[in-house]
Order: C-alpha cells, then structure tokens, then sequence
C-alpha cells in the first residue's frame, strides 16, 4: 500500500495531506471514490416508545393531529407536546454549569450556553467509536456499568489519540437491544429506576476530565443519558460540561461505523434559554465529503441558518381568517431546580414552528380516495391537474425522509431584486419566482446538479426577526394585503428543479408557498407529487460562501408526523 502513495518533501507535508493519508492507509484506495453514505443515528419518537424521561413530573410525549385534509384544510396540520428530554437529545453546559450571576460553586461563564448560543460547529466532527461492549448489563440492577479513562486509553492504544474536533461515542449496544414498544421497553429507562435491570453503560467523572484535558467537546452515548446511575449522573455531567461540552444522549447504530473517519453531527430546534433538546443524529460515510465537513468543523468553519425559537416571535403560520391559526410556540416548565434557578420545560408548537421540513405528505393525501375538499379547492386542483398531471398520494411522513434528501452542496439563488415587484392593487399577493431566475442564475454561475439544495434567498425572515418582534410585518401584513408578500416559488420552477435532479428546495422566507393561497397550494402539490422536500424559515442565507458550502438540515425523528421542526447549518 505504501508504495502507492506519493513521496512528498518535508515542506509538502501539511495537516490536509497528513489526515489524507492516514485516512486511505486507515480505509484503503478506494475511500475516497466511495459515494457517500448518510447513516441514522436516532431513535424513532412514537407515543408507544420509550422516548422520554419516566419520572413525574416530566411530560409524556404527544403528536397531535389538528387537521387532516379534508374540507376545512387543504393540508395535514400537526401539533407536538415535546420536551427536550425526548428520543435522540442534545445536552449543553447550563444542564449542570450555574449561570454566573448565581455566584455558585458551579457557576461559570458556561453556564449561558444554551441551546441556542452553541456554534455550530461544535456539532459534528470525526466520530471516534469508543468500543464498551463488554460492559453491558456488567452491573447489578439499578446500577451503570463504568467507562473508565482506560477504555479511552484502550481505544487511543488501538488507534489514535483523541483531540479537539473529535466527537467520543460510546457503543454499548444499550439503545439497539432495549429501545423497543412498551411495555417491553420499560427496559430500557424505567425498570433500571425500578431497580429491577442493570444500569446503562456510562462514563465516569474520571472519563470525562480525561477527555476535557485533550481537546474533546462533543461526545455521545447509546444509553438513555450520559449520567451513570444511580449516583453519578450530575457528577460525570458536571465533569464533561464545566470544559464546555455538548453530547448526543440516546444515539443508536453506533455499530454502523468504522472506528474513526467518518462524520458525525447532532442538530436539533434551538430553543432560546434550553438546556437541552430534542434532536437528529446522523453520520456520513464514504468517498470524501465526511473528512471535508471534519475539516470545516475542526477549523470552525460552518454557519447558523435557524432563527432561536422564543414564545411571543413570529415563528408560526397566524392564518389567513378566524380560526385558521396553527399553534404557536409556548415553553411549558414543569419542574424547577433551585441549585440552577432554572425551570425545566418542554413546548407545545407547531410541527413547522421556525426553520422546518416539508415532507411530501403534508399536501398529499394518504391514499387514492376521494377528497371532500372545499368546492374552491376542487376547481384549483382541477386547474392544477390540467397543467401539472396527477396531484398524487403519498404517506411520506417526516420520519421517513432519506437524510440525504435534505442535505447537499448549496446553491443560493438571490431573489431579492424581486422585492417591490407586483402592484398594491393586486395585493395579497408575492412575487413569483420563475424558471427565467433559475436560469438566469445558472448562466452566471454553473449549471444545477443531482443533489444540490437550491436556497431562494428573498431577505424576509431577516428584515422582519429584528426588533420589535410581532407578526405584522413577518405575517399578517402580507396574508392581509397590507403589504407586498414574500418572494415565493411557482410550481413551474419546481417542475424545472425535479427535472434538474434536485430533491430539496429551501427558502428564507416564513414558507415556500407565499401569501395567495390558490398558487401556494399548487407549489406544495408539485413538490408533494414529485417526491421533492422543502426546508422553509432559514435565516442568515447572507452569509453563506459563495463557493464549497455544503447544507445540513435534519428534522427530529417523529413517527406519523407531517412536518418537523430541525436545525439548518452550512459548513463550508
């Protein structure tokens, strides 16, 4: 193998070119001509899983389906009671650091990073597979088997050591055996509680000091919490936490990767003030995108796109008339600790509050059954079916979406100079974005390719999230004729981007229909019936790079759900 490889000059030799060869040693030739492959690491949220924490007072998961397509909604309209304890979650330093003002033995400045202040290149970077196998169900009942400092050392002895820019994960097979439907899977948090079954394999203090003191910042674990139990669990959290740590609790399919080289990344809703949330872990493997997108991760080289989710900010759809509302976003706390001055709480929101996934399923219906639309919604399907061909069926729900689907080179299409374009007297009404834009975009730059995620940048969401935050100008204004509407695609354009072999289609603007609801529901419908996905509520398109940025959005992992709230960053 060796022989195959290049002979360079000490003055050739620099980190790029080490981590190349050491990846193709590690992985063979053919690495690097791999296509890439995108691995799920999350549990499956469902009302009859085990997805949250069992104790009282924490809240029980809840989907709820408000209203399905029929004659008052075009659309399937969901709503989720979801705390940020629930199936696949991120962790971050306020769970255990004190905020500084409290003047605690555990305050510190660490103690503000919430969900919503980590940057997000802390989310992903080279998972490094720590094997502890062995100490499954190695503990009495009621008790977490330790990872101790040696099985760091065991791993860095076999392969390398681990630094800043790794993500440690912790393979016990503990999700993978005992994540299963209730009752059965009382396994895998309650009966431990109970004392009835072993502890989740877990980290000690021991562990984590080590791992802070080489550089390492985000780690994961297969266990239900990164806490041992029954007496460890704020210890070890406060050891990892206090160097500025973040970790994935409730990974799964860990086995799924090579011990190091490929990429990992956790995102989820960046609720303003949490110390926690509800997430969507996933790995790529293969060919060369996972050790580029460990490159920018490593050199801190990656934008936010998802606006901090807040009670009383614009962040869900108001309506066009009474009643027409979704549900907006409200923070329920529900257990106070008085150690950190901080209410632990959950949300009632909208499947689509903030930056969200539209899944085809959202204006489909399930199956070819007449629809008792409303009559005014037959004639613009009928109008549409002229046109477009077969509105179609699909129960393509959120969970089911290939992660691949919503993630790509991006290519941001600049629509603002559609601003000011249509007339007052034609209001309500938005500015239609046509295949003459996407063209036009193309012959300035190259031509779309299978794959990409195609961002309509309109500057919306940016004009109208600045202070003072209320609806009208995000909004109301628009729906009502008030104002000009949102720039929005056409199901023209959308027809032009499937034959362009693209699948996902994002947008900076509060959704990808605008405000006229007869061409909205014909952009959805032609998303929907050619198997196309939309990312809508992006904010900070602005500072994409123009060149060699790649787009990652996943949503949280809801069964049966026709939206879905996630996190959107670009690394570049």
């Amino acid at each position: 193998m060796s022989s195959t490889l290049p002979r360079l000059s000490a003055s050739h030799w620099n980190w790029s070119v080490l981590v190349a060869v050491v990846f193709v040693l590690s992985h063979g030739v053919n690495a690097w001509s791999e296509e890439p492959r995108f691995i799920d690491h999350s549990l499956l949220i469902a009302p009859e899983y085990p997805c949250t924490w069992p104790s009282h007072p924490f809240p029980r998961f809840a989907l709820i389906h408000q209203r399905t397509i029929g004659p008052e909604s075009a659309y399937n309209i969901d709503t989720l009671l979801i705390d940020g304890n629930t199936g696949t979650q991120l962790d971050v330093p306020p769970h255990s650091v004190a905020r500084p003002d409290l003047k605690r033995e555990k305050s510190g400045p660490l103690g503000l990073a919430y969900t919503d202040k980590i940057e997000p290149w802390q989310f992903g970077g080279e998972a490094c597979v720590v094997d502890v196998r062995d100490l499954l169900d190695q503990a009495p009942k009621g008790v977490s088997p330790l990872v101790k400092p040696a099985h760091i050392e065991r791993f860095e002895k076999q392969h390398r050591q681990v630094r800043f820019g790794d993500v440690v994960l912790f393979r016990s097979g503990y999700s993978d055996k005992y994540y299963r439907p209730l009752p059965e899977g009382r396994r895998f948090i309650a009966e431990i509680l109970d004392r009835k079954a072993p502890g989740y394999p877990d980290p000690d203090p021991e562990c984590m000091e080590l791992l802070g003191k080489r550089g390492v910042l985000t780690l994961g674990t297969d266990s239900a919490s990164m806490g041992p139990l029954p007496d460890l669990a704020e210890p070890t959290h406060y050891a990892g936490l206090k160097y500025g740590m973040i970790w994935t609790e409730g990974a799964s399919n860990l086995g799924a990767l090579p011990a190091t080289g490929a990429f990992y990344c956790l995102l989820g809703p960046k609720h303003k003030d949490g110390p926690y949330s509800e997430g969507r872990a996933f790995s790529i493997v293969g060919g060369d995108l996972p050790m580029r997108l460990i490159n920018s991760c490593r050199n801190k080289r990656a934008v936010d796109l998802s606006p901090t989710l807040a009670p009383q900010r614009p962040l869900t759809h108001p309506g066009i008339g009474t009643g027409d509302h979704r549900q907006v976003y409200l923070k329920i706390d529900f257990l106070y600790s008085e150690y950190l001055d901080m209410w632990h709480h959950g949300h009632l929101m909208d499947a689509m509050t903030g930056t969200h996934l539209v899944p085809p399923s959202f204006a489909l219906p399930a199956a070819e059954l007449p629809i008792p639309y409303a009559p005014e919604i037959r004639g613009w399907l009928q109008e549409y079916e002229k046109k477009y061909g077969r509105r179609g069926t699909s129960s393509l729900t959120t969970e089911q979406v290939p992660l691949d689907w919503t993630c790509g080179e991006t290519r941001v299409i600049d629509v603002r100079s559609l601003v000011g374009s249509t007339q007052s007297t034609n209001w309500p009404a938005s500015p239609e974005i046509t295949v003459a834009h996407v063209e036009a975009y193309e012959r300035t730059t190259n031509p779309l390719r299978p794959g990409d995620v195609v961002i309509f940048r309109t500057g919306h969401n940016d004009r109208n999230l600045l202070p003072p935050m209320d609806n009208s100008g995000m909004w109301i204004d628009p729906l009502r004729g008030k104002t000009e509407g949102w720039p929005a695609p056409g199901p023209d354009v959308i027809v032009y981007l499937k034959e362009k072999g693209i699948r996902c289609v994002a947008s900076d603007a509060p959704d990808l229909g605008g405000v006229d609801p007869r061409r909205a529901l014909m952009t959805y419908w032609a998303l929907g019936s050619r198997e196309m996905v939309g990312v809508e509520f992006l904010v900070n398109v602005d500072k994409i790079p123009a060149k060699g940025a790649y787009f990652l959005f996943v949503a949280v992992k809801v069964r049966d759900c026709h939206g879905g709230p996630g996190r959107a960053i670009v690394l570049y």
